[in-house]
């Protein structure tokens, strides 16, 4: 089965990303092996699913057992609910507080966790007559957005005195989930300020993909997933026994060959010539390049399977081109170079790059079609 995202899409092109929804029902049945009975989980979908897609994966995600989806913002929330998710939805980042009403009548939840926040909650339902649904987030080391754990006791009490919001749910978030020192810091913390309130009802979610994977923490009914649920693993503590799921990624990267030449002895190939052919080589051209999101500093660093042979990149990758050396490969234009699939893992490109899988699936939305395959 092969489905095109509904909006945006150039079909012109011959590069494209190919999203696996096979796989991504298998990685939630694994992740799932390691959730206790009765944990809630909420599936993260921000920056469009890290590249994935939300608005097309997120029925998958709700079919296979996910309960609710986690946002970075309003406006995320937003292209989910015109695309008819029904689900609840929650804003995990700071939220405006002009931007309060539009979740209430959207029925969106959000993430609070100031004076000003509690105020424009208040505001809001005196304009609109809703309560405005909300998570309160705690700062329990990340230092990023949260109201400070010192402070948090009191602060939810506050809350939970009002008439004018529906509190759900209490968080927070593991900055070093792969250091097991830091986390067992910040669940400590997270334990003194949720022994000291009352929970009834509400949930309560501090473990991460990772955490979820390698920490059980008692005091909390909830656990986000993300990167996870598209076949990716974020990093491990070394010290910490763990089931490791076995996660297929559902990513893949296309193009057709647009070109094929030869590159003769002692020539250049691409801007600055950073490859010169030693002898008579080959030359492919695909139309994929920087622009596309694939990383100017992989340039010459990483591969293609071209019918069933790896054929490396040369030369600079250019905005909207990059060429392989092709040599002894019988292939015609028209044909697929593949640069990542389940076999080429991302994490190869993350490791030379030396930064992290997340930041390169959520690269390669910019321009590529998305075709979904079964």
């Amino acid at each position: 089965m092969r489905n095109i995202r509904r909006t945006n899409v150039n079909i012109h092109r011959d590069a494209w990303v190919e999203i696996n929804i096979s796989n991504l029902e298998h990685n939630i049945r694994e992740i799932k092996k390691n959730i206790p009975s009765g944990v809630k989980l909420l599936g993260v979908v921000k920056a469009d699913a890290y590249g994935h897609g939300a608005v097309m994966l997120a029925p998958t995600i709700l079919a296979s057992g996910i309960d609710m989806l986690g946002v970075a913002s309003i406006d995320e929330g937003l292209d989910l609910r015109e695309a008819k998710i029904n689900s609840e939805i929650l804003v995990l980042g700071a939220v405006p507080v002009w931007a309060v009403e539009s979740a209430i009548k959207n029925n969106i939840s959000i993430s609070i966790f100031t004076k000003d926040h509690l105020q424009a909650c208040k505001e809001a339902y005196k304009r609109t007559g809703i309560k405005p649904k909300v998570h309160i987030k705690i700062d329990t080391g990340m230092n990023r957005i949260g109201v400070r754990y010192e402070d948090a006791v009191e602060f939810i009490k506050t809350v939970q005195q009002t008439n004018f919001v529906d509190l759900k749910g209490i968080f927070t978030h593991l900055a070093s989930a792969e250091e097991l020192d830091k986390t067992e810091e910040q669940i400590e913390k997270w334990n003194n300020v949720i022994d000291n309130i009352e929970t009834k009802g509400l949930m309560l979610h501090i473990l991460n993909t990772a955490g979820s994977i390698c920490y059980n923490v008692p005091n909390s009914n909830m656990r986000r997933i993300g990167i996870s649920l598209y076949g990716l693993y974020p990093d491990f503590p070394d010290n910490v026994e763990f089931h490791k799921p076995d996660l297929k990624q559902l990513i893949s990267l296309k193009g057709r060959i647009v070109n094929i030449h030869t590159a003769k002895n002692g020539e250049g190939v691409s801007y600055c010539h950073t490859y010169q052919a030693k002898g008579d080589r080959t030359i492919a051209t695909v139309p994929l390049g920087y622009a596309d999101g694939i990383p100017r500093l992989l340039s010459n660093k990483i591969t293609g399977t071209l019918n069933g042979v790896e054929v490396p990149q040369v030369g600079n990758i250019t905005m909207d081109q990059m060429m392989f050396d092709i040599t002894g490969v019988k292939a015609n234009t028209g044909d697929i170079i593949t640069l990542l699939d389940e076999n080429k893992s991302i994490d190869k490109w993350a490791k030379i790059l030396n930064t992290i899988n997340y930041e390169l699936t959520c690269r390669l939305k910019v321009r590529l079609p998305r075709v979904y395959t079964r």
